[in-house]
Order: structure tokens, then sequence, then C-alpha cells
């Protein structure tokens, strides 16, 4: 498909910069680097999740190898199955699945709780509560139009910001963080990737990202950021090991796992009407449902083979939107990709060496464009009406609030506050709820009144 081509998307329309669709198959001298942008996009937080959750409960760090390697095997077989289904199961697009990021609260004080074995438990038995929500998205869907969807993905970039910013640093912790070295390499890096994409054209385009990060790379290393040391340490293969550290079911465990389920389908339905969105259509109603029933099944499988639960990425869906690159063969080789890493830890070491301003430069971009995606939801499905508006607002404010101000919950209960202190859930459940009750308002907010050449003012 050429470039400026107008879709249409069940009724709605609008002008798309695509490059290649969802069907298209690049070269393969295009589609590796296009699957391994996708990689580098995702693999920070696929990363960093199960270490922060490891860390947290007081794991050593022959568990920790562990987690991660299998973090990154269930990845790729879930990205690979999203694109390319097993029967009801995924939803035919190119989505890269990795950890998901609102399980990491309510997992950290399961196993604070229970331990290891409760939390895989939790993740196994909730997982049915994602792949109901997808059996019936057909009737349930009313619940989520692109008004909350929208505001989901907005949430989703805002939230990540903070991230960004951290690992542009230096990282979070680093001690040199801040210098102007991690600064100016993660400028260098923003740069080059935002230059590249609006300069260029074609497969220079489509590999902004990819571009930016290899100069990066190359630039780290006069400056002493690069550390390979940690590659000639680790092994060269590692096998999955089913229950490796069994299960536990605690009911209030379960409940508070089933719960973040919830609010991970909303995630899922946003970033899919935002990958589709980048082809200027909505979602169909098979996508919805086996992009949901995908996340549950193998979150489930996650949890039997000692990985977190498995998500759709939203800084993909960015990724897509930026390159104009929605092509799900692409999407699966960045899954064969995850796979080769979760069998070889020492490739994957070498991916892990980047320098943090590197990754934060590219986020940056990323997660701003998450955000964007957001924006572009919202406004293309959803009347700007006076009630509308009070919901976006109502729920970015507090879906923010609590994310910079959590000392707000701290008389709420553990458990409580550990959801509610989550940006994502705070402003998803908002926006959810506020859409039920509030009563329907079909007029438009008054456009202000244009200004003519003659002084005067027309009106709207």
């Amino acid at each position: 498909m050429s470039s400026g081509d107008t879709i249409d998307g069940g009724g709605a329309s609008s002008t798309s910069i695509v490059e290649y669709d969802i069907e298209d198959k690049p070269p393969a001298g295009e589609a590796v680097p296009l699957g391994v942008q996708h990689l580098l996009a995702m693999f920070l937080s696929t990363v960093a999740l199960p270490i922060v959750i490891a860390g947290a409960i007081g794991l050593g760090q022959s568990d920790t190898t562990f987690l991660l390697q299998m973090a990154l095997l269930v990845a790729g077989v879930a990205t690979i199955v999203q694109a390319y289904p097993i029967g009801p199961v995924g939803a035919r697009l190119p989505i890269v699945m990795g950890t998901s990021a609102i399980f990491v609260a309510p997992l950290i004080d399961v196993g604070s709780q229970f331990g290891l074995a409760a939390i895989f438990g939790a993740v196994i038995l909730a997982a049915p509560v994602e792949i109901v929500l997808g059996y019936f998205i057909d009737d349930l869907k009313g619940l989520f139009p692109p008004l909350v969807t929208g505001v989901v993905v907005m949430l989703v970039g805002l939230t990540l910001i903070p991230v960004a910013m951290d690992y542009a640093a230096g990282g979070p912790g680093a001690a040199t963080y801040g210098n102007v070295e991690n600064v100016g390499l993660a400028a260098l890096v923003l740069l080059v990737a935002v230059g590249v994409n609006q300069f260029f054209d074609g497969f220079l385009r489509m590999t902004s990202v990819l571009i930016a990060v290899v100069v990066g790379y190359v630039a780290a290393v006069p400056l002493g950021l690069l550390d390979l040391s940690g590659v000639a340490t680790a092994g060269w293969v590692s096998f999955p090991v089913p229950l490796r550290y069994g299960v536990e079911f605690h009911p209030s465990a379960i409940l508070v796992v089933a719960f973040a389920y919830i609010i991970t389908a909303i995630e899922t339905i946003g970033d899919i009407s935002g990958t589709t969105e980048s082809v200027g259509r909505d979602p169909e109603g098979d996508e919805l449902k086996g992009g949901l029933v995908a996340d549950g099944v193998m979150s489930g499988i996650a949890g039997i083979f000692g990985a977190f639960p498995n998500t759709s990425f939203s800084q993909n869906v960015g990724l897509i939107s930026f390159t104009g690159v929605a092509s799900r063969y692409v999407v699966a080789i960045c899954g064969v990709f995850l796979i080769l890493l979760g069998f070889v830890p020492k490739v994957a070491a070498v991916v892990a060496a980047m320098p943090n301003p590197v990754l934060g430069g590219a986020a940056i971009v990323l997660f701003g464009m998450i955000f964007s995606v957001g924006v572009r939801i919202l406004t293309r499905g959803a009347q700007l009406t006076q009630r509308n508006l009070t919901i976006v607002a109502t729920s970015i404010v507090l879906g923010l609030g609590v994310e910079v101000r959590p000392d707000v919950l701290s008389s709420l209960p553990e458990d409580l506050r550990l959801l509610a202190g989550s940006g994502l859930i705070a402003g998803g459940v908002t926006a959810l709820v506020l859409n039920l009750v509030l009563p329907s308002d079909e007029t438009p907010v008054r456009e202000p009144a244009a200004v003519t050449t003659d002084g005067g003012a027309e009106e709207s």
C-alpha cells in the first residue's frame, strides 16, 4: 500500500501513511532489521519488569536470570501467536507481547506475602478472566468505546514518561544520573530518530529508531558508557522448566491478580485499536476477541513456565505509527528473535548491555507516540461533548495524580493502595465508570469563532 492511501474502517475513514500494511511481507533484507527494531523497542520493559519483581521479593541472581529468560521465551511465542493465530487464540495483527507492567505492583504484593509459588498460582488460576472477556467482547464492547480506550492509551504513554526520562538520565539510582554524557547521548538518539524519520523516506524512515539506537550504541564507546562484562559470564543455553517453583493458591492473591487482568484487557483493547488505527480503520470483533483470548491463554502458559503475565506492548504500537510498518510478518520475526534470546542468555546479554541513555532517548520518542495514538483514537471515535471532555479530564488528572503523588493513598489498605496507586488503573477505571453512569450528551463543545481577514468573526 502506498503512502497516503485512504482506508475505510467500519464507517470511519482517515488518511493513513502506511509503508507496509498488515498482510504485506517486506523482503528479508528489510523485514529482519524491522523485526529487530521491534525487539529493541520492547526489550527494556520485557527484561526490566521481571528484574524489578524478583528484586522486590528477594530472589537471588540465578532465579532472576531464569525468570528473565522465560519472560523472553514466552513473549516470543505469544507474539507469534498474536500475528499468526492458533484457532481462536490470536488477533492476526502485528502485536508484540511481553511482561505486563500492570501486574508489577500486585505481584510484588502477592510475592511478598505468600512467595513465588503463590504468584504463579494466581497468574494461572486468574488467567481465564481475560479469556472470558475475549469470548464475550461483542457483548461487552460497549463498555470500551474509543472514549475509554483512547484515555487508557494516552495514560499508558503519559505514565511511561518518567521511565523514559529516568533512563535518558542514566537509569534510576545511577551515580551519574543526569550528567552531561548521559543526557547528551539520549539527546543524540532522540534527534537522530526524529531527524531520520522526518527528513528521509522509505526504508530509512521505517528503521529510524533502529538507526538512532545503533548510532547511540557506537557513540557510547568513547564515552565509556558501554559495559560488555556481563556477556562473558552469561551462559550459552537455557531451557524452560515447567512449574520449577511450584504453585500455591490463595484467594486474596487470585482476586488481586484477576482485577489486574481486567485492567490489562482494557489496555489490550486500546493497543489493538491503536494498531488498526495506524492503518486507518477500527478493530474487527474477531481481532478483539482473538487478541484478548491470546493475552489470557499465553499469560496462563507464562505462569506454568515461570514467567509473569503477558500483554500487548504499547510502545510497539507507537513504533508502528511512527514508522508506518504494520506488517504482522515483521512482528513475527521479532517473536522469533525473542525465542532465540530465551534459549541463549549470552545473546540476550549483548542486547542488555545497551546503555540506559540510548534506550531512554528512543523511549522518549516511542512513549510520546503512544500518547499521540491515544489522542487519535479519542478524537476520531468520540465527539468532544462537554460530558466526554469531563470524563477525559477527570480520568487523566486522577491517573497522573496518583502517579506523581502516591502518598495521597497512604491511608488505604495495602492491597487496595497498590492497585489504586497505578495511574493506568485509576484513570482507566475512572473513564470506564464515568462513561457508564454519566448521562448521554450528543452536543459537541462549541468551537471558537473563526476570525476573517477583515477583522470580523464568522459563525462556526
